[in-house]
């Protein structure tokens, strides 16, 4: 008989064992204001304590006068599947009276891990592993006590939706009422809108239509109003990750108190591949 099995379709089990053995990069630059739980949520997202705080502890602590770039990275591992995760903190980035120029070295850091990682694929006997320093993703974490976009973050969001992929988040939602946050939530909407800033996920002529659908359900919860926490607490006889008011417990995995499950499945269960590619 004619062999006329060909056997490209293998490549999906050729990509499985080489993610299984060198495991991939995922990378992720958080940008906002000191105060905004950037840490904590993050640690919260991937379930570990990968960064402290960079933020002041102290009244008495100077304020940075410059905006720094502080990447850490950590391995971890799920199932027999390793990522390196580096994580890009900005502490300094937002705090001064004038924030004129803040958002230059985060613009330069994106654009230099870009040029770095062309600069290794064009070399003419490249590393047979290219190490993925590139930013992958760029939490933008906007402040609850603002009343919409302030000036900065549409200047910001305009230069960093030009160089990688933003993903905005109210942070500290729970210091709003659900109606404050719904009602900031579309305001957000139809500023981001108005001043034409696309952010991730972006509509594409190619979606089938599952994601078309999925991508439109995710649009409608953009920004997400999180809420991060790495304190395990008793609610109802369970233990959840939550963070303990005075008028009870918002449990963070609870849909009704947060978009952080949401945020987090979109990140890294549905389009973590999107991401990176």
């Amino acid at each position: 008989d004619v062999q006329d099995y060909v056997g490209f379709d293998t490549i999906t089990q050729q990509m499985e064992r080489k993610f299984l053995k060198r495991g991939f990069n995922f990378n992720v630059i958080l940008v906002g204001e000191s105060g905004m739980g950037k840490s904590t949520l993050v640690n919260s997202i991937f379930a570990s304590h990968l960064i402290d705080s960079q933020g002041r502890r102290a009244a008495q602590e100077v304020i940075r006068k410059t905006t720094e770039i502080a990447p850490v990275t950590q391995t971890l591992e799920e199932n027999g599947v390793r990522v390196k995760l580096t994580i890009v903190d900005t502490p300094g980035f937002g705090d001064q009276c004038n924030n004129e120029g803040c958002w230059v070295p985060v613009i330069k850091y994106i654009k230099d891990q870009h040029a770095a990682y062309l600069e290794r694929e064009l070399k003419p006997q490249r590393d047979r592993v290219i190490v993925d320093t590139r930013i992958h993703a760029c939490l933008y974490f906007l402040n609850p006590g603002s009343r919409g976009l302030r000036p900065l973050d549409v200047e910001v969001l305009k230069r960093l939706t030009e160089v990688t992929n933003v993903i905005p988040v109210i942070a500290k939602s729970d210091s709003m009422t659900i109606e404050e946050r719904t009602a900031f939530k579309r305001r957000i909407k139809e500023e981001l809108a108005f001043h034409r800033i696309i952010v991730f996920p972006y509509p594409c002529e190619d979606d089938s239509e599952e994601d078309r659908v999925l991508n439109a359900s995710i649009r409608e919860l953009i920004p997400f109003a999180v809420v991060g926490s790495e304190e395990v607490m008793e609610l109802d006889g369970k233990l959840v990750r939550g963070r303990r008011h005075g008028w009870g417990v918002i449990n963070i995995f609870d849909e009704n108190h947060s978009d952080f499950v949401h945020l987090r499945n979109f990140m890294l269960r549905t389009h973590l591949s999107d991401l990176i590619e």
